[in-house]
């Protein structure tokens, strides 16, 4: 079955920061926006940032493998050598992880590389690559 984009609307406090870091830092083509909105493609996916003005909130987190992972949050699933590539430009432009870019589920059929980050608005991103891409669903 062929993948079909998503679209995700999020809350940004500055449009020209979340600019600056989709744009920038996670490298996302900026599409159409207004004064109050952008849309960017996230690795073929249309995110949406819409300056509300609100503060980031302090978000609940689940005990994943050892690790606190802030709920909610969203990313993209890339192919391993872009994950490596992605964790390198983000330490290279000082992003501070929530959760390091780290290998959990070593040796099990959901083995993957994965790290946590917030953008500027306190909205939780997460990045991985699997092992096994075949394996992102098994059990």
């Amino acid at each position: 079955m062929a993948l079909s984009p998503f679209h995700l609307a999020i809350s940004v406090h500055d449009l020209d920061e979340a600019r600056r870091f989709y744009g920038d830092v996670l490298g996302c083509p900026e599409g159409r926006s207004s004064g109050h909105w952008i849309d960017f493609n996230l690795n073929g996916h249309q995110l949406v940032c819409h300056e509300t003005g609100l503060a980031p909130v302090e978000l609940p987190t689940n005990p994943v493998d050892g690790e606190a992972v802030p709920v909610p949050h969203f990313g993209v699933v890339l192919a391993w050598h872009d994950w490596e590539l992605l964790a390198e430009r983000l330490r290279s432009a000082g992003v501070v992880f929530i959760i390091e870019p780290t290998v959990r589920f070593l040796g099990q059929p959901g083995e993957q590389a994965t790290m946590f980050f917030a953008d500027p608005s306190g909205n939780m991103l997460e990045f991985k690559a699997m092992r096994d891409s075949e394996r992102l669903f098994a059990v």
